[in-house]
């Protein structure tokens, strides 16, 4: 027997109707993830696979071929940024980035991220990275954030972004980010690859010979072999203290 067409728009709207019904909003806070410690050997093992598919059946299945379940699948398949602490030495937050290294489902697809807690006065010092273009949002307060080309575009360009703004930092492009209030900040990034890689200038260049660090600065009176390690040793960490007036402004002291 077929059926008539006011039988059918009946039927399917029965369909949509119970479909259509709202499910109950969960009551529960997901707990930790657990932490991979090998990721990068995981990630390594998973580039002889042929295909995308092959690498997510060697990453997520058991040796039956079975999906993981629980913790096993959990921690390979969400990132906790929570996790992150400030690095040895940084003194104006915290950032974490999930790369191919410790977030090993990343392999061959393309992308990376960062969360990042930038505390009042903190400046993310500036970087570069050399495999990837970023994009940049701030989440939570006010950054102000440039970035500089390459030769035959020596021209910073600024920005100053608000909560849900963001900026693009152009791959290979020297940038930074500083908190200018006396408030916490919050942004995240993402890349458009697995391992972007970051270069911080200061700690970089200061590694170089006394001698080409004199003859590129230009100032041997002011940066000398003399005191050039006295220089090294107050480089600072990937996230550090802001800038003078700030800290002032905020009743904050260096530390």
């Amino acid at each position: 027997m077929l059926f008539t067409s006011s039988a059918l728009v009946a039927v399917l709207a029965s369909v949509v109707t119970v479909g259509a019904a709202p499910a109950k909003p969960s009551t529960t806070t997901p707990g930790p993830v657990p932490v991979i410690t090998n990721g990068a050997a995981i990630a390594a093992g998973l580039m002889t696979e042929p295909s995308n598919n092959d690498r997510f059946k060697k990453l997520l299945t058991d040796s039956k071929g079975n999906l993981l379940t629980g913790d096993a699948l959990r921690g390979l398949t969400v990132f906790d940024f929570n996790q992150q602490k400030p690095n040895p030495g940084a003194k104006g937050g915290s950032i974490l980035l999930a790369t191919v290294d410790n977030f090993p489902i990343l392999q061959s697809q393309g992308i990376s991220g960062a969360i990042s807690f930038v505390e009042p006065c903190g400046l993310n010092i500036p970087h570069f990275h050399p495999r990837a273009s970023e994009i940049f949002f701030v989440t939570e307060g006010v950054l102000d954030t440039g970035f500089v080309m390459e030769n035959g575009f020596n021209t910073e360009i600024q920005t100053q972004l608000g909560k849900f703004q963001g900026t693009v930092f152009p791959i290979g492009s020297i940038h930074y980010q500083q908190n200018p209030t006396c408030d916490p900040v919050v942004f995240v990034a993402a890349l458009n690859s697995e391992d972007p890689g970051r270069s911080d200038i200061a700690t970089s260049f200061f590694m170089l010979d006394s001698d080409v660090v004199n003859a590129a600065l230009g100032f041997p009176e002011t940066i000398g072999g003399s005191n050039i390690d006295q220089w090294r040793s107050h480089v600072p960490a990937n996230l550090a203290a802001g800038v003078d007036s700030c800290l002032k402004k905020c009743g904050l002291s260096k530390k």
